[in-house]
């Protein structure tokens, strides 16, 4: 609900309150954005404001007639250089006698019925108001924008600008934000997410004491380095107590994030396009649209606001076919066999993995023109026969009769310079013309600034869909951005997010050509995962590392912002191929449940006994793939033990992990928390019971073998085909308030005696624990 008064406006959800008023000069200042109050009228709303009687020292006033107080002391909506607030600028512009100063001011209000797109970028949607502040430059007249929206079931808040040029001259536009979050307070903690290929989503926490932290993207993409995604929170606060804001953008490209604390003890939060490399020429009449920002704020912790966001992220972002369609259980090529594909390998791996329950087979790289290794090829997507005899449309249609369904990779962004696609035309490549380029994994990136570029990628991609019965697409980004420079521009400013809106037109084209393919997003893993993408790709590969453990850490931090249903997570062999680390099985499966659930390895070489574990493991996934999918996630604490609850939005069903990193010795008892159950339900609550290869317990075995067995001899591989260990049982019928004051599960191995009522919990060991409503 939004809410107007004299110079006053309210943005309402069901559990928080916005509000922002004008200040006597002219600028909106920010009241309040946090838990619900109440405000029925202006004066309701007169103990939020600041009060000021003299100005700070050394400080700059507006203006002679308001002599209270400065700009630099005051929260606002947004801000500008020039007229005494020096901390961080929401805009940056230079004009054409050189000025910088910005001093917007309030010019009018306008409550819209309806939420309106944003002009070239992806937004939010949904059937809710839009309120809009016009501000205009007191000195030269150009207009700025502030867009608001409230989600109120999902207490999120939504913010973009718009700055228009109305005067008669052109101006360049340095940066323009999104969102600007203003706070009477300090010693806050910022999280942010990063790292690099392979080791994405590192959670990092700084004290605002004073200065500046900045989380920002360079690479040209939302990027690995630096999710566009952070929070804001006390020091007290914990997953599921304390208040906590987060804060993301709908964008794909280079972003900014950072809070300043400044000598007055006022913290500001900004977020929006990266300024570095950006400007950006307005000729009158001109305008230039930011992409909107995502706001919410819980009073209940990390978990309470991750609530929030996820809801909002599957109503209001993810759109289209598969939105609320299940995901299948795929098997991709990649890792079973790399470059050296061919339809007999392909078919072959499709039988094995029908067998087990996979509903998907994806061909990844490999498959197209001279495609035998990463120097070339890229850019020429017609199939190569000697691999696929039949093309594509006879691969699809032999796994079709197994079946199943078929997917495809591409990365239809990138050239490599040994194709025939860059022998044609090397001036479509982002690069500067006659010099030295610096490559990335041996390829460049198209020119999608180029209106050619467009065309030719949405019609090449439009006949490689069509060609054959095509289900699913992995799309693909395998490198950054060097050597930034489009020809077809010429405000080289504008190319990093030209580019961007180029990617966005070609999605939007073929998302809208081709609605019932499931397109999956995928940039070297995780070097584009963000909203933005999400609009069009209802799932993000999250990470080339597959590894359990590292996937673990991984899916507990993109799960703040992200639902767990917008992540892929694979299943795939030991050693893993980016660690060596051996992990079981069982525990593989159970942190790749907890997004979109596929596997990634060679079936045909599995033993029989993997073969029979991954089958009931699929059978176990699609029982509760809509609780996994759809249902309500939760984090318990993850130091040394990751523990996830997925609830089904009616409550009568849960699906629990716990997964433990490093044995600590004599470590006997553990307590899983479930979370999200309804109070005064009665459940049932069980594990799965399994039997353990005695191969586990070394020459433990000796301790109650009548004859030696050597470990590892034949004899001992001969005892290991008959002798299995029992694995403990869990079984209680409670009240769902009990359960989550914590279940004390069987003891774990101890090193002093093993039976049914020990639980085998090793290195990288993991449970499942079901919950049924009785």
């Amino acid at each position: 609900m939004i809410k107007t008064f004299d110079g006053l406006w309210v943005l309402e959800t069901d559990h928080t309150t916005y509000a922002f008023s004008l200040i006597p000069t002219g600028q909106p200042e920010h009241l309040h954005y946090g838990e619900k109050i109440r405000i029925d009228e202006a004066k309701d709303a007169d103990f939020l404001r600041e009060k000021h009687a003299f100005q700070p020292g050394n400080s700059v006033v507006y203006d002679q007639e308001h002599t209270e107080y400065t700009l630099e002391d005051m929260r606002l909506e947004m801000s500008g250089l020039g007229k005494g607030d020096i901390r961080e600028p929401f805009i940056e512009l230079q004009r054409k006698d050189g000025s910088r100063t910005c001093d917007f001011v309030f010019l009018k209000s306008e409550i819209l019925p309806c939420k309106a797109p944003l002009y070239g970028l992806p937004s939010s949607y949904g059937e809710v108001e839009e309120l809009v502040i016009t501000l205009k430059d007191a000195n030269y007249g150009e207009t700025l924008e502030l867009h608001y929206s409230a989600f109120e079931k999902e207490d999120v808040i939504t913010r973009y600008a718009i700055l228009k040029n109305t005067t008669d001259n052109q101006l360049t536009l340095e940066r323009l934000l999104s969102a600007q979050l203003d706070f009477d307070q300090k010693d806050m903690i910022f999280h942010c997410f990063g790292g690099s290929w392979a080791n994405e989503m590192k959670h990092f926490r700084h004290k605002l004491s004073g200065g500046k932290v900045v989380n920002e993207s360079r690479t040209g993409t939302s990027s690995n380095r630096a999710n566009p995604f952070i929070m804001l929170s006390q020091e007290f606060t914990e997953e599921d107590y304390g208040p906590c804001y987060g804060m993301n953008l709908i964008y794909s490209g280079n972003h900014y994030e950072a809070a300043e604390v400044n000598g007055y003890g006022k913290t500001r939060v900004i977020t929006g396009i990266q300024p570095l490399q950006f400007s950006y020429t307005l000729n009158p009449g001109e305008s230039f649209t930011a992409p909107e920002a995502v706001l919410s704020y819980s009073t209940a912790g990390f978990n309470g606001l991750s609530q929030n966001l996820h809801h909002f992220i599957k109503e209001h972002i993810v759109r289209g076919a598969w939105k609320n369609k299940a995901r299948p259980v795929l098997l991709n090529s990649w890792e079973a066999m790399y470059f050296d594909i061919s339809e007999s390998k392909l078919l072959k791996l499709a039988k094995a993995g029908k067998q087990v329950g996979i509903e998907l087979m994806v061909m990844d790289d490999g498959w197209f023109s001279n495609r035998n290794d990463e120097t070339s090829s890229l850019g020429d997507w017609q199939e190569n026969k000697k691999k696929l005899p039949g093309g594509v449309a006879q691969l699809a249609e032999r796994i079709n009769a197994l079946g199943l369904d078929f997917g495809i990779w591409v990365e239809p962004e990138m050239v490599n310079v040994n194709s025939d696609l860059y022998r044609a035309h090397p001036d479509w490549t982002i690069g500067i013309p006659d010099k030295h380029h610096s490559e990335g994994r041996n390829q460049r990136i198209l020119d999608l600034c180029n209106p050619e570029v467009r065309e030719y990628l949405i019609s090449t991609m439009s006949h490689l869909f069509s060609c054959a019965n095509i289900s699913y697409v992995k799309w693909d980004m395998n490198r950054i951005f060097s050597d930034c420079y489009s020809p077809s521009e010429k405000n080289q400013g504008q190319t990093l997010h030209d580019y961007v809106l180029g990617f966005y037109e070609i999605m939007e084209a073929l998302t809208k050509a081709f609605p019932d393919i499931l397109f999956e997003g995928c940039a070297s893993g995780g070097n584009r995962f963000d909203l933005g993408m999400l609009c069009y790709f209802p799932q993000i590969w999250a990470s080339d590392n597959t590894d359990a453990i590292c996937r673990a850490r991984m899916q507990t931090s993109y799960s703040y912002g992200y639902p767990v249903n917008t992540v892929s997570a694979h299943v795939s062999s030991c050693p893993n191929h980016q660690t060596l680390r051996m992990t079981p099985l069982s525990s593989r499966f159970g942190v790749a449940a907890f997004g979109v659930l596929g596997y990634e390895c060679n079936l045909c070489d599995a033993k029989k006994e993997d073969l029979e574990e991954i089958k009931q493991q699929i059978d176990l996934y699609k029982k509760w793939r809509d609780v996994l999918q759809f249902g309500d996630f939760y984090r318990g604490k993850s130091d040394n033990i990751h523990t996830f609850t997925a609830v089904s939005r009616d409550k009568t069903r849960a699906f629990g992990l716990m997964l433990q990193e490093l044995v600590e010795p004599n470590t006997q008892s553990h307590i899983f928390y479930p979370k999200g159950l309804e109070e005064n339900r009665r459940y049932h609550f069980y594990n799965l019971e399994k039997r353990y290869n005695i191969k586990g317990f070394g020459d433990l075995v000796n301790t109650v073998a009548p004859v030696h067995i050597k470990q590892d001899s034949p004899v001992h591989n001969m005892v290991a085909k008959f002798v299995t260990m029992p694995g403990e049982k869990e079984d209680y019928e409670t009240y769902g308030a009990n359960l989550m004051q914590g279940v004390r599960v069987k003891q774990a191995f101890g090193g002093t005696g093993y039976n049914e009522e020990v639980r085998y919990f090793q290195d990288f060991c993991s449970r499942i624990y079901l919950m049924e409503s009785i």
